[in-house]
């Protein structure tokens, strides 16, 4: 006998991102989940940076982003959303894109999860785990007028059999990523998850890259360089000094309950590039 689908605790995720409304499958819903999930659940990749390997069952994302107190990356984020959204009634396709920021299109892997949500009002595309360009609405799909967000504009362009999707970066309209409508099983996203996750080239395995939405602005973290973007254009940087100093700000600003015991995670970020 197969073993039965997984069901999320919806008490724990609406708690873990301070949600108390109505739990129903509606656009509404949708996007008052869609900007607090990012805002409460950070973008993080402490888990590649220690060699720690990422589980993407749903047991391991929903013990590890709710219960745990963490973060994760674009499978883990979406792979969440996407349990929770299923659970209260939508209907939901996972999808794969090419991400392009500061990119020309090329031979990029599709590395990147993102999620078709098919409403009554028509097809969203709806994605929390972009990292500091992380979407906080959903984006109507058939529809390339631009479209805010509660944290700026962005648009869907359609591109030949594909969809870009974009927003203002440093005042210019930018390509975040590339997808197309074929359907990601599991399996898709396992296979890009443990390259991203293990191989020595990918950024993940390297580098630290901590996001956050919370209202009003955008929280980034690349190695030792912490920003705050604000949404009339202004951007606060500061260089941290130390792996103190970086676990200090991943507790404090990007809200992370940092793995125990510490040693190995403290040795990870003393090694970050300058």
């Amino acid at each position: 006998m197969a073993d039965a689908p997984h069901t999320i605790d919806l008490d724990a995720y609406f708690k873990r991102i301070g949600y108390a409304g109505p739990r129903t499958a509606t656009l509404e819903t949708l996007r008052v989940l869609h900007a607090l999930h990012p805002a409460a659940i950070a973008f993080e990749n402490l888990d590649p940076l220690m060699g720690v390997r990422v589980r993407l069952d749903p047991e391991s994302v929903e013990q590890k982003l709710v219960k745990a107190g963490r973060g994760g990356y674009c499978f883990e984020q979406n792979g969440l959303f996407a349990l929770a959204l299923t659970a209260l009634g939508f209907k939901i396709t996972g999808l794969a894109a090419r991400v392009y920021v500061k990119t020309e299109p090329g031979r990029i892997r599709r590395s990147h999860m993102v999620l078709k949500v098919d409403l009554p009002e028509g097809a969203y595309i709806a994605d929390v785990g972009f990292g500091a360009w992380a979407m906080s609405g959903p984006l109507r799909l058939l529809d390339r007028s631009e479209q805010e967000t509660p944290h700026g504009p962005c648009r869907v362009v359609p591109v030949g059999d594909y969809f870009d999707v974009e927003t203002v970066v440093d005042g210019e309209w930018t390509i975040l990523y590339r997808f197309m409508l074929e359907e990601q099983t599991p399996a898709d996203y396992e296979v890009t998850n443990w390259y991203c996750s293990t191989h020595p080239n990918s950024g993940f395995t390297n580098t630290i890259m901590i996001a956050r939405l919370p209202a009003g602005r955008r929280l980034g973290l690349l190695n030792h360089r912490f920003s705050v973007h604000y949404p009339d254009g202004r951007t606060e940087r500061r260089e941290l000094t130390s792996a103190d100093e970086i676990a200090e700000v991943l507790e404090k600003e990007f809200l992370i309950r940092l793995p125990e015991p510490r040693e190995e995670l403290m040795a990870a970020l003393a090694k970050l590039p300058r």
